[in-house]
């Protein structure tokens, strides 16, 4: 059905929008650009709260591989119970 594709769409752009902030970390400027505060606008009340919880290990934060994990089951989940609804 065509809602199925479009809920895996938005949690697939969701996602790349992650991995595109966390890779937008390693670079100081790129955080700073137009780009940067655009996702970090969207994605960050995501991780933050992830953050909470997850200390970072030394100088490397863990927490977004948990936030996309969690993404990953949040998106299988809403597609069972919109499987049980539709």
């Amino acid at each position: 059905m065509i809602i199925y594709q479009i809920i895996n769409q938005v949690f697939t752009i969701y996602t790349f929008m992650i991995i595109g902030y966390i890779l937008m970390s390693w670079i100081p400027a790129a955080q700073g650009s137009a780009v940067g505060r655009f996702l970090a606008t969207l994605v960050e009340p995501y991780l933050g709260v992830f953050r909470k919880f997850i200390p970072p290990l030394g100088m490397i934060d863990i927490s977004p591989i948990i936030a996309l994990f969690a993404l990953r089951f949040i998106q299988q989940g809403v597609i069972i119970v919109l499987s049980y609804i539709v």
